[in-house]
């Protein structure tokens, strides 16, 4: 995985990299200067963003979690953060929100100059290690979409380990290993007011579905059609059952959300769930998605969105016979 967002073997001088003519120094928000020749022997992230970056400015919280869990835990993880704002009053706002290290406002040019020598593509987080290489230049997807903390210490060899033990994982897949975590082994029913363990699941088709609870979602109109096929068929006896995985934004809309939902729930922003949408390649944030597990813990199919919305209740139980039936009929 990770070989593959590496460009080169160069070691790179971050005093060098970092600095200017008139200065050997990073700034902190509160004005604070700190020695470039402190990143010495640091795993050092490259973030470029701006205070209008929609997409990156929602990653920029993700980032800040793992920089301060890695910098309580190991204390050898920095970020430098280069401005695209394109003013001193913008970036002093943006730059405010974060507890890493700037280069000063003014100073973009420089850097990606002397970064555009090296890298053949755009890096929106660009992580070189201990020895001054380059690990990733997609640690948005890596790091902030994908494996986390987990990645730690960012080397080509971890990102590699942990793509194996997906691979791994999806070979021995089961209910409890999607949906359990080590502090936690239940779900959470509609209105949340009790708990249901999910070994409860085991031997019935199950629906990953990754959506949002909002009334007023693109996902709307799908969430009404899943909600009829799922009653139908627990009129029928069959036994299927839901999880919702929730996109909500804030804690409100779900729990909003959840007392309306007949089904179950992962717990609002659970670990668990950025490893699932990792895991199943979900990456459209505003698309419904809906993964059935077959009674034997494995993916019958990623999408049965389209399914449900061509077929109805006929597409259950998603099996390949089933919708080669369909196929045919």
């Amino acid at each position: 995985m990770a070989d593959c967002y590496v460009y080169d073997e160069s070691t790179y001088d971050l005093s060098v990299l970092f600095s200017s003519d008139q200065r050997d120094f990073l700034i902190r928000d509160n004005g604070d200067q700190v020695k470039i020749s402190s990143l010495v022997g640091k795993i050092v992230g490259i973030y470029f963003n701006s205070s209008f970056g929609d997409y990156y400015g929602h990653c920029t919280s993700r980032l800040v979690e793992i920089y301060e869990e890695l910098a309580v835990s190991k204390g050898d993880f920095e970020v430098v953060f280069v401005s695209l704002d394109d003013s001193n009053e913008n970036f002093n706002s943006f730059f405010a929100k974060m507890p890493w290290l700037a280069i000063p406002f003014g100073e973009t040019k420089d850097i990606m100059k002397r970064l555009g020598k090296t890298l053949r593509v755009w890096a929106p987080l660009l992580i070189i290690d201990s020895d001054g290489k380059i690990a990733t230049v997609d640690g948005i997807t890596l790091v902030l979409e994908r494996f986390g903390v987990d990645a730690y210490p960012f080397t080509r060899e971890r990102f590699n380990f942990l793509k194996q033990e997906v691979e791994i994982a999806k070979r021995n897949q089961s209910l409890s290993s999607l949906l359990v975590s080590r502090s936690r082994d239940f779900l959470l029913s509609c209105h949340g007011n009790y708990q249901v363990p999910v070994s409860e699941l085991v031997g019935k088709t199950v629906g990953l579905y990754v959506s949002d609870s909002r009334t007023d979602s693109p996902r709307r109109e799908f969430n009404t059609l899943l909600l009829w096929v799922y009653n139908k068929l627990k009129e029928k006896g069959e036994k299927f059952e839901v999880v919702f995985i929730s996109r909500d934004k804030h804690i409100e809309d779900f729990e909003q959300g959840l007392e309306s939902m007949p089904w179950l729930a992962l717990p609002y922003n659970d670990n668990i769930i950025r490893k699932l949408l990792h895991y199943f390649d979900i990456r459209k944030e505003f698309a419904a998605k809906l993964v059935i597990i077959g009674p034997d813990g494995n993916t019958l199919t990623c999408d049965a969105v389209d399914l449900i919305e061509e077929h109805g209740i006929d597409a259950y139980p998603f099996t390949l016979e089933k919708l080669d039936e369909l196929e045919k009929a």
